[in-house]
């Protein structure tokens, strides 16, 4: 049975929060000494309006707004866009060839997070039009560079470049790039940089000096003196091209073993960055380490840094995160830990350092927290971890701006978070500490938010890079927040029933849910339009609907105006002429909510497609249906899954393009790996490798013929084929020259068994299927897909996402988050719960009496609601007087037998106790649900 740490703190604390959670009651002072502070209230969240500007962007990263209302920016992989008002479209200026992959010694390739990374504008932009760029320029140097250019109307001059700085990197590892810029109020240019270190071998510090292991060596970096990533850089660019290092860097000039343009050391990847132009404070966030747990030995669990820094310093990875947790000295040698770094005096002994030995002393984040909720910092709730930091706002320097945000927000810091989607608002006091943080339109979670940054107009802007990591997005989009003190536009909403379909596709548009705040009498305009922006028709009416009889892709926008001010407007794509394709995903034996170590589980999956067929006739092939599963361990980043699933779609999708090969007559010319009358395809893959214009060329030769290029022989024309079939064919061979291995799909229909796991690993199995169709009569192809997710079925009572009079508390070792029954018909309760085959679920629980004064009780079982059907009932927890020694204790565990349940419910476990007399029931911390034989034999 597990030892749970416990404190008579931790649960008094829990017992009596609203006295002494966060010491926010001195118990040293008076009553009558105890001032009540009133803060200023915040503006209503519905004056903000959050406006997309354009969406299905391909990974954008920075930003610049220009005061004509132009908004430039750019994507990683290399492609510069301007965003312009008057015609409300994006355009690409111009694409910057970037490297975007790693390849190690032996010549695999990887996503690298390399790429187009940062944009920001020179001080004297509108009179000098230079703007700045920091990338990986493609080719075989390693290093990143930062580079200057000018911007004349709409044209990025490519001949304008004047390269300023070189960052040497390594390109056989991911990860951490960093790449963020802004400017202080001197002229100085800030650049952070990312330790340029791989994470993978270790989910804490990586710190390992054996030979040839550089690239998992963050000292090499981070705690590098004389090396330029992992850091934070000053320079000051000079008209010629050039840059000077002002005075006040972390190094003086001349210093030995060191380098003047640092700023800041001791970061990992501190991928957005700001700066306070009147106080020249620099501010940023960091990604901590990946583990999800403590460990003696190693170090303290992963935590995210929100920093600032009002001089230069050294913030202390890879030998510290957060507020100085220090890391062990580990070695990856011998798998032995020595002692952990002192932040009093931090060493690097590393082989891979060039630089100094002693180095400066580390200092705290400003606010830091792990991936559970931070006691210190609740407003940052929990999930994911990625923080970014935003800019400061200065009423002052709106003051004739159309839409200022309030005074309210003057001199706070807006900080935000990549993975969890929210913006907070900072309050600092007048020497710039931190007092609080807020929520800013707390009802909204923003898509994946990259960059923000305030416009001419007091508008703040956004980049929200969307869900999938490595891959446009749907939900990738530049926004724009306004502010309106006045008459407010209206909020609109605009949906559809069917998106996509085959012809003739009959809709039904809806404007559900537009309001008013001020509320005013609305008019709607619904516009469709074709792909040439041909009028196709119109509405006025507020839920209109259409039967699209052409193939085509139709822009749809509703216009919505209350009379008073400007429209709003929202848009949206449908794509008429192809059906969508249909997949289903089904468990034949096995619960789709829960997995069992070393009992299988069975599934099958169907596919159908109105114009490719389906999986049962045969017209779709098992190979063109992606099917993965993966598991997920506590603490891994899911980008991780998630871009394996990608390569297992790659893979499938092409397996259309050999399809259709193998029923021509390519292979009577051509071999894969040898010469026939034409060239070895892998041959003709390796020629064309990197060239964005070979597969729209050769999909032109497939289709008409031609010569030339490999000799004598002449390829014959295949007018048989068309366009997007030639073009799938040509996909596969170009495939041929990746020397990448693709993810090797599952079987359409099959068995899988979990592992066991081991420790306090709360993973989860991701078992995705996918299909993507041909497409058809010209309009582009359409995916479907389907995943389950597989849970632990070992569940934290603090994961309840429903709950009614609990108080919940996360234990520090094991990371478990238990509730604490404060009075009879308190509850918890799990949504969507498959039951098939579960036959009892077994709670830990304790009631001390000492420490928590507990009553006792039972836990019963309910089926939807609290009051729904009685499916079980514990036994009686008995309060215990044992003292709790030492921080430790035992606690004990109680079995409820379930009523047999078939199907998905909502699951709630309601505390009892009639005889409690206003005492706390009991703690329980985890529920284990248990699957009897008829799980395993699929009755």
């Amino acid at each position: 049975m597990t030892n749970y740490t416990l404190s008579l703190w931790s649960i008094t604390r829990m017992v009596f929060p609203g006295i002494i959670a966060l010491g926010l009651w001195n118990y040293h002072s008076k009553p009558e000494t105890i001032q009540t502070v009133v803060q200023p209230t915040p503006p209503e969240e519905n004056r903000f309006t959050k406006i997309v500007l354009a969406e299905k962007l391909d990974e954008p990263m920075e930003m610049a707004p220009l005061r004509d209302g132009r908004v430039l920016f750019i994507e990683r992989k290399g492609n510069v866009k301007l965003y312009s008002p008057d015609t409300k479209q994006v355009k690409v200026i111009t694409t910057i060839p970037v490297s975007t992959k790693y390849t190690d010694k032996e010549g695999k390739q990887t996503e690298a997070e390399d790429g187009l990374l940062g944009l920001t504008l020179d001080p004297g932009f509108e009179q000098n039009h230079w703007l700045y760029l920091y990338y990986s320029p493609a080719g075989e140097t390693s290093e990143n560079i930062l580079a200057r250019y000018e911007l004349r109307g709409d044209e990025l001059v490519m001949d304008s470049k004047k390269v300023i700085l070189h960052v040497a990197t390594q390109r056989e590892q991911c990860c951490h790039t960093g790449g963020s810029m802004a400017f202080d109020g001197k002229g100085n240019l800030f650049l952070s940089t990312g330790d340029n270190t791989s994470p993978r071998a270790t989910g804490f510090s990586p710190l390992d000096e054996r030979p040839g292991r550089n690239p998992w060596d963050a000292q090499k970096s981070s705690s590098n003196t004389n090396d330029l990533r992992g850091k934070v850089l000053r320079i000051h660019p000079e008209p010629d091209g050039s840059y000077t290092v002002p005075e006040g860097n972390l190094f003086p000039k001349g210093t030995a073993k060191t380098r003047s343009e640092i700023y800041t050391m001791g970061h990992r990847n501190p991928y957005r960055i700001s700066v306070d132009k009147k106080t020249g404070y620099l501010y940023w966030g960091d990604v901590g380490a990946d583990s999800g747990v403590d460990s003696t030995g190693r170090g303290a669990r992963g935590h995210d840094e929100f920093n600032q820094a009002k001089q230069p310093g050294n913030f202390g990875w890879p030998y510290f995160q957060g507020n100085n947790k220090p890391f062990w000295d580990y070695d990856f040698a011998t798998g032995k830990s020595g002692s952990p770094f002192d932040p009093t005096k931090p060493v690097n002994n590393s082989p891979n350092n060039t630089g100094l030995t002693e180095l400066p002393p580390a200092q705290n984040a400003m606010i830091w927290y792990p991936a559970n909720e931070s006691i210190l910092f609740p407003q940052l709730g929990k999930g994911g971890r990625s923080a970014m930091a935003g800019p400061v706002y200065y009423k002052d320097d709106f003051r004739t701006a159309k839409r200022a945000f309030p005074d309210y927000y003057n001199g706070k810091l807006f900080i935000y978070e990549w993975m969890r989607g929210w913006i907070l608002a900072v309050t600092l006091d007048e020497d710039g500490n931190y007092l609080r943080t807020e929520p800013f339109m707390p009802s909204h979670k923003f898509s994946n938010p990259i960059e923000l940054e305030f416009g001419p107009e007091g508008d703040l802007y956004m980049l929200e890079y969307g869900t999938g990591w490595f891959q446009g997005n749907d939900d990738a989009r530049l926004v724009r927040i306004e502010y309106n003190g006045g008459n407010r536009k209206p909020i609109v909403e605009a949906t559809v029933d069917k998106k996509i379909g085959a012809n003739p596709l009959a809709v039904k548009f809806s404007s559900e849910g537009t309001q008013d705040y001020d509320r005013d009498v609305l008019t709607y305009d619904w516009s469709i339009t074709d792909k040439k922006g041909m009028s196709v028709q119109s509405f006025k009416e507020p839920n209109p609907a259409f039967t699209f009889t052409k193939p085509g892709v139709y822009n749809v926008v509703l216009t919505v105006s209350d009379g008073k001010g400007e429209p709003s407007t929202r848009s949206m794509e449908i794509v008429a002429g192809n059906e969508a394709p249909k997949l289903t995903f089904s468990m034949n034996k096995g619960n789709r909510s829960f997995y069992f170590p070393n009992k299988p589980f069975e599934y099958a999956v169907a596919v159908t497609d109105k114009e490719d067929g389906s999986l049962a006739n045969g017209k779709i092939l098992p190979a063109q249906v992606a099917v993965t599963i993966d598991y997920l361990k506590d603490g891994v980043d899911p980008v991780e899954i998630e871009a394996g699933h990608r390569t297992a779609e790659a893979s499938a999708s092409l397996a259309t393009g050999k399809k259709l090969m193998d029923a021509n007559d390519c292979r009577s010319c051509h071999f894969v790996d040898k010469k026939s009358v034409g060239p070895a395809y892998q041959l003709v893959a390796q020629k064309y490798k990197g060239n964005p214009q070979a597969i729209d060329r050769l999909t032109t030769k497939v289709v008409q013929g031609g010569g030339g290029v490999w000799g004598d022989a002449v390829m014959p024309a295949h007018p048989q084929l068309s366009v997007s079939d030639a073009k799938e064919i040509v996909q596969y061979v170009l495939s041929l020259g990746d020397s990448k291995a693709a993810a090797v799909s599952l079987p359409v229909k099959g068995s899988y068994t979990p592992k066991a796991t081991t420790g306090n690993d709360q993973g989860a199995y991701i078992i995705r299927a996918a299909y993507k169709d041909k497409g058809a009569n010209g309009v582009p192809s359409a995916s479907a897909e389907d995943v389950l997710v597989l849970r632990n079925p070992s569940v934290p009572a603090g994961n309840a996402d429903k709950s009614g009079g609990v108080q919940k508390f996360k234990l520090p070792e094991p990371p478990v988050e238990m509730v604490i029954a404060m009075a009879p018909d308190n509850y918890i309760g799990f949504s969507k719960t498959d039951l098939t085959g579960i036959d009892h679920v077994t709670f830990v629980v304790s009631a001390p009496v000492q420490q928590l004064n507990a009553a006792g009780g039972v836990i019963e079982v309910y089926l939807d609601s609290p009051t729904g059907p009685m499916i079980g009932q514990s036994p009686a927890i008995v309060p215990k007087d044992t003292p709790i020694t030492g921080t430790s204790f035992t606690p004990d565990m109680v079995n409820a037998k379930l009523t047999p349940t078939q199907g998905i419910h909502d699951v709630y476990y309601v505390f009892k106790n009639d005889k409690s007399g206003g005492k706390p029931l009991f703690i329980v911390l985890t529920l284990q649900y248990s699957a009897g034989e008829s799980v395993a034999s699929g009755k």
